[in-house]
């Protein structure tokens, strides 16, 4: 049976064979162009991404799952007792307010909504919770206490982000009031909340206050309100719940009396005080009605009053007459009045006067009568006719004898008018005069009486204020003998059986689904943003070229077997990863098999005489891969060449271990002649391969490759061997390799999985494409196989 050596032996072309079969090979040969491809995921992709970081994802959700399983287990049972207290409508003391004839408003609690929201607020309030903790003690039990901090508390205190008791500058005796202003609260009050504060919170975080609702109208609460609080224990939390309860009776029962009493002594003060303002004042009164002898207060019998009030009368309509005249006197003055006031006032002129207002009148009709004469003369004659200009004469004379006329109308008028204005004046001021004089007689007269019905006024004042206080006084203490308790408890709390939590089952089954979701959430958002190319399916289809092989990742277990395979073997460890190193049986060596046969039995042709290897960035393998692909080849039985054209950082002559005295860039300078290159060729014994080292490095590899030199270099070394293959530096870092790639037969691409990113591979494959360069492939370096493709390859070879 033939093996895959001998077939690929068999197939192994002479250099005559070769050199006819590139011969025929079309010379435009190119791949195609990439393919566009949208970046649609599909749920196939979605899983491959998952499975990929299988270990991340099953990483987090174990740890989350446990941890949270593990808080929960430890978590101890909670119980829950409730109680339920009803509330009525509060037996507001109304005796402030009841009073007939009374100034005070105060408002009723009644119709206050907020009374509701207010008994909510008080039974969680630090002061009922304190009686709760003194009349159970719980100070003393071990489940409220306070010496043992939460675990984010310790941890903030770790970090000087927490408080440390005592760092108050105040000290706990200490009032937080100054010195002249009393106090309501004793320092023992002020201490002793001071120190039941943590308990307070503790109760606080644990107990719920909760307005129960009517069942058939959910948006209406009930006057009910359940208390419920939760406790590891079950005695404790029902103890709690009942003695909170009590104490909001008891309480509530407290202000009520409290608002009793106070308002009784504050009633009564106020009496006392009227009392006193009473006596004072009619004691004020009768004095002073004997130091100011007065005898009567009748308004009927003060004659200086009448006298005022009719000078009051006097001078109100003097002053309308005055107004009145200045408003006419000042209209007469205003431009374009003294036609219109002329004629208006016609009938206010003297006797010789309205002669003249008549001969006025009559000038007029005969001015009226010219014109129209002329108006008929213009008719049939012009204006240069005599008698038309006779008229117009005459109505000039008329005119001239209207306007006399009437400005001496209008001058006597406006004399008139003035008088007028002037008397009214002087009539106000002397009225006014009278009317200030006997002004200040009247107060003069009056101001002991005024002064006496003041203080009349203010006894009568107190006395209505005492009898009103004196009714009320006397309701409150009606009302504070018939006051009950509006809030009453209605269920007590019996001690809990069941435990209300921690859900554990539950809690640790969200946490798995929470921490499932966010695991698959990272796998895809890593996924996402690894622009690097990884399978050769990415290479397809960012590239548009075909993958001739998958080298896998030497790292790890794979590194340390072919380090013991080298040292057995050959002695040596250095450069565990070439293929003179190493066993053939390793999955390194099979896939650069694979590549050697993807090479040969290409269907698109014959294997290229001079191959480039390259790649778009360093550190990507491509020197290991020429390296191998010519090991690969020579174990065949080809007679290969290896060129470092690598003149930047040549490297393949450390990994045979050969001196680098002399070598390419020695040949393309013209130091040596075309017979002496055979002396720089060097042979090496282990792998069978030839090998032109890159010489010296020199300050301008670049002008040296564009010399011809390079070409007849490769044109002379054709007929001597079946493969030549040369090692660039990368593409995006220096132009050698473009190079180079016009002048060979093919090119192949080394791409490193899972480092370059997509788009700088890109960008090498259309560097080379604008040279013409004929690309055959990509080989995907340092690549994890997935576990079905290494547990297939151990399988298959234990059983070989």
């Amino acid at each position: 049976m033939q093996t895959r050596l001998d077939i690929e032996r068999k197939s192994l072309p002479s250099v005559e064979d070769n050199d006819r079969a590139l011969a025929s090979f079309p010379s435009n040969l190119t791949y195609s162009e990439p393919l566009v491809v949208e970046d649609d995921w599909h749920l196939k992709d979605y899983w491959r991404a998952i499975c990929k970081r299988f270990w991340l994802v099953a990483g987090i959700v174990v740890l989350v799952t446990m941890s949270v399983a593990l808080y929960m287990a430890l978590k101890p049972d909670v119980y829950e007792a409730q109680a339920q207290v009803q509330v009525d409508l509060e037996n507001t003391n109304t005796t402030l307010g009841s009073a007939k004839n009374t100034s005070i408003i105060v408002s009723n609690p009644l119709n206050d909504p907020a009374y509701f929201g207010t008994q909510l607020q008080i039974l969680s309030g630090p002061r009922l919770l304190q009686r709760v903790i003194k009349r159970l003690d719980l100070e003393r039990n071990p489940t409220f206490s306070t010496n043992s901090k939460k675990p984010w508390e310790q941890l903030k205190r770790l970090l000087g982000m927490g408080s440390r008791a005592g760092d108050d500058a105040s000290t706990p005796n200490e009032l937080p009031f100054s010195s002249d202003i009393p106090a309501t609260t004793s320092r023992e009050e002020i201490a002793e909340a001071a120190r039941l504060a943590p308990l307070v919170l503790a109760l606080q975080e644990n107990l719920t206050i909760e307005p129960v609702k009517e069942s058939r109208l959910p948006n209406k609460t009930t006057r009910l309100i359940n208390v419920s609080f939760e406790n590891t224990s079950p005695l404790v939390a029902a103890k709690v719940v009942n003695t909170l309860a009590d104490s909001y009776v008891g309480y509530n029962l407290e202000v009520i009396s409290s608002a009793n009493e106070t308002t009784s002594g504050f009633l009564q003060k106020q009496i006392a005080e009227l009392q006193g303002k009473i006596r004072d004042g009619e004691e004020r009164l009768i004095n002073y009605s004997k130091s100011n002898q007065i005898l009567s207060l009748d308004a009927s019998q003060n004659t200086t009053v009448e006298r005022l009030i009719g000078l009051n009368q006097q001078l109100l309509q003097a002053e309308n007459e005055r107004k009145i005249a200045e408003s006419v006197y000042q209209a007469s003055l205003a431009p374009g009045a003294s036609e219109s006031l002329a004629e208006s006032n016609y009938s206010q002129l003297p006797g010789a006067e309205t002669t003249a207002a008549a001969q006025i009148g009559r000038a007029e009709s005969q001015l009226a009568e010219l014109r129209q004469k002329r108006a008929e003369l213009l008719v049939e004659n012009t204006e240069e006719w005599p008698e038309v200009k006779e008229i117009e004469q005459q109505i000039l004379v008329l005119q001239e004898q209207v306007k006399d006329s009437r400005d001496r109308a209008t001058s006597i008028v406006k004399s008139n008018l003035a008088t007028r204005y002037h008397q009214a004046v002087s009539h106000e001021r002397a009225l006014r005069t009278a009317f200030n004089q006997q002004k200040g007689e009247t107060l003069t007269q009056n101001q002991a009486a005024i002064n006496y019905r003041i203080i009349q006024q203010e006894i009568e004042t107190n006395k209505s204020l005492l009898d009103s206080l004196l009714q009320r006084s006397k309701q409150n203490d009606i009302s504070a003998a018939g006051m009950q308790n509006n809030i009453h408890v209605i269920d007590y709390a019996v001690t809990p059986t069941k435990a209300l939590g921690p859900r554990r089952l539950l809690n640790t089954t969200l946490a798995l689904v929470l921490s499932l979701a966010f695991a698959t959430g990272l796998a895809l958002l890593l996924e996402y943003l690894d622009d690097t190319i990884r399978t050769p399916d990415e290479v397809q289809k960012r590239l548009g070229l075909p993958t001739l092989s998958l080298i896998p990742s030497v790292r790890g277990r794979l590194r340390s077997n072919l380090r013991k395979t080298s040292i057995e073997k050959f002695g040596s460890a250095q450069h565990p990863e070439l293929l003179i190193h190493t066993g053939n049986q390793s999955s390194l060596a099979e896939a650069y098999r694979h590549l050697r046969t993807t090479m040969l039995l290409s269907s698109t042709g014959p294997m290229p005489k001079t191959l480039l290897i390259t790649s778009s960035q360093a550190d990507e393998g491509k020197t290991t891969t020429t390296a191998n692909m010519a090991v690969s080849l020579t174990q065949m039985g080809a007679n290969v060449l290896l060129i470092d054209a690598d003149m930047h950082r040549p490297c393949l002559h450390k990994m045979f271990d050969v001196e680098n005295v002399q070598g390419l860039s020695t040949i393309l300078a013209g130091e040596v002649g075309e017979f002496d290159t055979n002396d720089l060729i060097k042979r090496d014994q282990k792998s069978g391969i030839s090998l032109l080292t890159a010489g010296p490095i020199p300050t301008n590899p670049t002008e040296l490759l564009c010399k011809e030199q390079m070409t007849h270099l490769l044109d002379a070394l054709r007929p001597r061997f079946n493969y030549i293959l040369i090692d660039s530096p990368p593409i995006t870092t220096f132009t050698d390799s473009v190079i180079i790639s016009s002048m060979v037969d093919g090119v192949l691409l080394v791409v490193h999985g899972s480092k370059v990113s997509r788009d700088l591979v890109r960008c090498s494959k259309e560097i080379l494409g604008r040279v013409g360069a004929k690309i055959f492939g990509v080989v995907l370096n340092d690549v994890n196989p997935s576990p079905t493709d290494y547990f297939y390859f151990r399988r298959y070879k234990g059983a070989a």
